[in-house]
C-alpha cells in the first residue's frame, strides 16, 4: 500500500503472522523480505525492521522499516504515540453509547495468551485507553470506528468484551461462534504519521478483507 526507500506498508490478511513465532509458520516479514529481494534483485540478506504487530486473526495496515535509520525513528514515533491508528470492528451487541472513551486496566495472562480488563488498577495491570464511535448500523451488527490511544496486548478485543460487545468471530473474548476462516472482524483501517526521513505527513488506508459483512461496511 506504500513503498519507498525507507518504508513499506502492507495490508495483512487474517491468519498471517507479522513476525515468526513458535508455530514455525512463514511470517509476513519473511514474505516482504522475499518481495524486496526479488523486486530489487538484492543478493544476500534483506534488511527489514518490524515496527509494530497485529494479532494473527486481525487484518489491516502493517508498517515495516527498510533501513535501520527509519526503524529507530519509527520506534520513537510509536513509543511516543506520535501516530494515529484507526481500527474498524464489527460487533453484534449495541454499545452503551454511540460514542465514548473507554478506560480500563488490562492484566495479561501469558499462559492463556489473553488480557483481562478491570475498571480499577490491579497488580501488574496497564492502563488502556481508546475512543470509539458507531460508524454504521448494519442489519444485525454495528461497525465501530476506533482510535487507539495506548497499545496494549489484545486491547481492543478485551475492552469491548468488558462492555458486553465482543468482536464478531472472537471466541476467546466471548463472541458466541467463530468465523469459518478463523478470522475476527477487527481491521487496522488506517495509520497516519510523519514520514521518519522525509518529514511529510502520510496516511495509509487499508481496504478490509472481502466478505459479505465487510462489503456491507464500505
Amino acid at each position: 500500500m506504500f513503498e519507498d526507500n525507507h518504508l513499506i506498508a502492507v495490508n495483512k490478511r487474517p491468519g498471517d503472522l507479522v513476525q515468526g513465532d513458535k508455530t514455525g509458520d512463514k511470517s509476513l516479514a519473511e514474505v516482504v523480505k522475499s518481495y524486496i529481494a526479488e523486486k530489487y534483485d538484492k543478493p544476500g540478506a534483506v534488511y527489514l525492521g518490524v515496527v509494530h504487530r497485529l494479532d494473527r486473526p486481525t487484518s489491516g495496515v502493517v508498517l515495516f522499516a527498510r533501513t535501520s535509520k527509519a526503524l529507530s525513528r519509527l520506534n520513537k514515533l510509536f513509543k511516543e504515540r506520535d501516530t494515529q491508528k484507526t481500527y474498524w470492528a464489527v460487533v453484534k451487541n449495541t454499545p452503551p453509547t454511540s460514542e465514548a472513551q473507554l478506560i480500563h486496566y488490562l492484566k495479561r495472562n501469558p499462559r492463556q495468551n489473553k488480557s483481562y480488563a478491570h475498571d480499577k488498577e490491579v497488580n501488574d495491570s496497564k492502563k488502556a485507553i481508546l475512543s470509539y464511535r458507531i460508524y454504521k448500523e448494519l442489519d444485525r451488527y454495528y461497525l465501530l470506528e476506533i482510535e487507539l490511544h495506548t497499545g496494549r496486548h489484545h486491547q481492543i478485543r478485551a475492552q469491548f468484551a468488558a462492555i458486553g460487545c465482543p468482536i464478531k468471530g472472537d471466541l476467546k473474548y466471548g463472541f458466541d461462534r467463530s468465523n469459518k476462516d478463523g478470522s475476527i472482524h477487527l481491521h487496522a483501517r488506517s495509520l497516519a504519521l510523519i514520514h521518519p526521513v522525509r518529514k511529510e505527513a502520510i496516511t495509509i488506508v487499508a481496504p478490509p478483507p472481502q466478505d459479505a459483512l465487510w462489503d456491507a461496511c464500505l
